[in-house]
């Protein structure tokens, strides 16, 4: 395979498809998007048996617990497949939407208008359903997309890719407006970086190293988080019973996703008070917990490294650390978060509203599990990734993200003095 010939026909094929989709109605994008979500239904076993073959090449490749339960699918996870293509198909248009609207006193009439962004790259590792995901959002925002799917799942991506394009075909538009590139050679990644005339914005979604990588390498504008680091700090007025549910299920919902929580900082007059019964929790789920001088004391628990601050496990790992009160949780987050989703347990109002202010993340959470930093929690439907930067798109990039803007201006023969 000639790659660079494929992608540059790739991108071109994009840029038309993204010309016809910039006027597609809302009803014909909904169409293709609930005729895909039936098709995924109806393909489920085509798409747990490619999976299978996925799975067995990510274990030969020797793919961690984590990597691989992102990228298994049974029937559950199918149909939350399904789920959110119809939760994106039922979603108002972002397309069209009148964001401002105001008279000049030198007579125009000026108003600012929600458009696509034309064509997006999307390049994600392990987790298939961001195939349809990331399909599903481009197509209700108007956008073409090229989806350049991990080598893990490159079977089952391609079943559900099939079932997107079967939606294309239903309503009319054009087969090429959701592309996945048919390799795993990562030179298709470096020819996506590069595409300046073809991809208006790259989305990776994965590790740090892929993630890394795409942000050195790219020459397109990227949406990008590079590592989820997330913290949960109690406060001295949390409740303990909503602490010891909430860092529970953040830890061990589910250890592999990015708001999965990795480092927990207890307020030290809490501890004095109250101890850390949420620590012998954790221990008790099979969660290692690295702990500083003071936590470490508690049996069961191994000292934390320095390099334990800081770090994304995305595993059964979590670090604690006792700090000085509110401003020693924000201090500590400042010099080791990764500014996506960090979280407060407290009944204090004030204080909440001081973290909220001074902690400079994309996300941030009072009382609730970072599990929930995700777009379809959010009511998105789904989210191709959780942005951290701050130009365009910040937090969960749903498909109101996706867009950008244009001015129309309307006058009456108005002439400029």
């Amino acid at each position: 395979m000639d790659i660079k010939t494929v992608m540059t026909e790739m991108g071109q094929n994009a840029k038309l498809a993204s010309q016809k989709l910039a006027y597609a109605s809302s009803n014909v994008k909904q169409q293709a998007l609930m005729f895909a979500a039936d098709t995924v239904w109806e393909k489920r076993a085509d798409i747990i048996s490619a999976n299978e073959k996925d799975l067995e090449y990510g274990h030969a490749k020797g793919l961690t617990n984590a990597m691989m339960d992102r990228l298994m699918l049974d029937e559950v996870r199918i149909l939350g497949i399904v789920d959110g293509l119809r939760a994106v198909a039922k979603q108002d248009d972002p397309v069209g939407v009148v964001l401002a609207e105001w008279d000049q006193p030198s007579g125009l009439h000026i108003k600012r208008v929600s458009t696509p962004l034309g064509v997006i790259g999307v390049i994600y590792e392990s987790r298939p359903n961001v195939t349809a995901d990331a399909g599903a959002l481009c197509l209700k925002a108007g956008n073409a997309v090229i989806l350049r799917g991990g080598s893990e799942s490159f079977h089952s991506s391609s079943v559900i890719h099939q079932c997107l394009v079967d939606g294309l075909k239903a309503a009319g538009l054009p087969e090429t407006a959701i592309q996945l590139v048919p390799t795993r050679d990562r030179v298709a990644v470096g020819e996506m970086l590069t595409m300046t005339d073809y991809i208006d914005v790259i989305v990776p979604r994965g590790g740090k190293g892929l993630v890394g990588r795409v942000q050195s390498d790219a020459r397109v504008p990227v949406f990008a988080h590079l590592e989820g680091i997330c913290h949960i700090y109690v406060d001295a007025d949390a409740d303990m019973e909503k602490t010891r549910q909430v860092i529970l299920n953040a830890k061990t919902r589910r250890t592999g996703i990015c708001g999965s929580a990795e480092c927990l900082l207890i307020d030290h007059s809490f501890y004095q008070a109250h101890g850390a019964p949420f620590i012998t929790d954790l221990l008790n789920a099979g969660v290692e917990v690295r702990g500083d001088d003071i936590i470490s004391q508690i049996k069961g628990v191994t000292t934390a490294a320095k390099s334990d601050w800081g770090q994304e496990y995305l595993d059964m790992i979590i670090a604690a650390k006792i700090v000085d009160g509110v401003y020693g949780a924000i201090s500590h987050i400042a010099e080791f978060g990764s500014n996506h989703t960090d979280c407060i347990m407290t009944e204090n109002d004030a204080v909440a509203d001081r973290f909220f202010q001074r902690v400079d993340s994309a996300i941030l959470m009072r009382n609730a599990s970072t599990q929930f930093a995700d777009g379809g929690e959010f009511g998105m439907g789904a989210e191709i990734g959780i942005a951290t930067g701050k130009m365009h798109a910040r937090g969960p990039v749903g498909a109101a993200q996706l867009t950008s803007f244009k001015y129309i201006v309307v006058g009456d023969g108005t002439t400029r003095s």
